[in-house]
């Protein structure tokens, strides 16, 4: 006669993976080691850091963690905040000096930063380097000029091809823009994913015909996120991940603070609510989905 103990079903364990983070020790005032160890015991079993700013440090800090860390990975770009550290749109002329010679600049994006694209595609070749990125489009701050974002942004889809990874795309106030040129040089044949999504479901549904996953943040829990909120409903399982984005975008109930993995639980609570699934299931198809796209082992 079975015993009471051998009834008992095993539930899966309910583990997590944050798609996207930024773990650089200068913005976070507890120790790297610290904040991984909270994480894990929160649920969250993987991790994949992002380097990406105008700096090698930055880049070479994601891949250093990555080497350390057996459940770490990491993803190399330069953001579109810090396309001017590598492009520059800027005359190459004073206006008077322009005047003088009788000529006309068009201003066409230059290559300022050579050393630091170099270093960059360096990282990127590793083989525990798994994405392309973030790089992409951001027309709502406008921190490098439309310009300089536009002419990195190509140089960055091009290495995915060439390498075959997937991209990491940071999009905000671009993505019809962001769309157009992805198209005109040929795509991703990886794909990739549009990480911090903050578009609706139109948006989602155009970037799945395109071959990307959509990464949902803690913007998802906002009162404000009604559109991506809709959005989170309707995209299917297998093009689903959950990030933080850390040390920004806290989700709430900790709205306003500095951000960190351990808190993808809150984010992924809103979202399975809103899809009315249970933990158990979105755990497992957003470690699915991160696993496939990045060729996670």
């Amino acid at each position: 006669m079975p015993t009471e103990q051998s009834e008992k079903t095993t539930e899966p364990p309910v583990l997590w993976t944050d798609s996207h983070c930024h773990l650089h020790q200068k913005d976070f005032r507890e120790p790297r080691d610290v904040l991984l160890k909270r994480a894990r015991e929160a649920g969250v079993s993987r991790f994949v850091v992002i380097g990406s700013g105008g700096s090698e440090q930055e880049a070479q800090e994601a891949v250093d963690i990555a080497e350390q860390e057996t459940d770490v990975f990491a993803a190399v770009g330069i953001h579109p905040h810090d396309a001017a550290a590598v492009i520059s749109s800027k005359p190459s002329l004073p206006p008077k000096a322009e005047q003088k010679l009788g000529q006309k600049n068009e201003h066409v994006p230059q290559i300022l930063g050579e050393k630091l694209w170099e270093k960059i595609v360096s990282l990127c070749e590793l083989n525990h380097v798994v994405a392309v990125g973030e790089t992409g489009l951001d027309f709502h701050y406008n921190h490098s000029s439309p310009q300089e974002q536009e002419a990195l942004f190509r140089r960055f889809v091009r290495l995915s091809q060439r390498l075959h990874k997937p991209l990491v795309l940071h999009i905000r106030d671009a993505h019809v823009q962001a769309m157009k040129m992805l198209q005109s040089e040929g795509g991703c044949p990886r794909g990739g994913v549009v990480h911090c999504f903050t578009g609706g479901p139109k948006e989602a549904d155009l970037w799945l015909d395109l071959g990307f996953v959509i990464s949902l943040s803690g913007i998802v829990t906002f009162p404000s996120a009604q559109p991506i909120q809709e959005a989170a409903k309707r995209i299917p399982k297998e093009s689903l991940l959950l990030e933080t984005d850390c040390p920004y975008l806290a989700p709430v109930p900790h709205r306003g603070k500095r951000n960190e993995p351990a808190f993808l639980v809150h984010t992924a609570a809103l979202v399975a609510k809103l899809r009315n699934e249970s933990l158990a299931e979105l755990s497992s198809h957003t470690r699915t989905a991160t696993n496939r796209v990045f060729g996670l082992p």
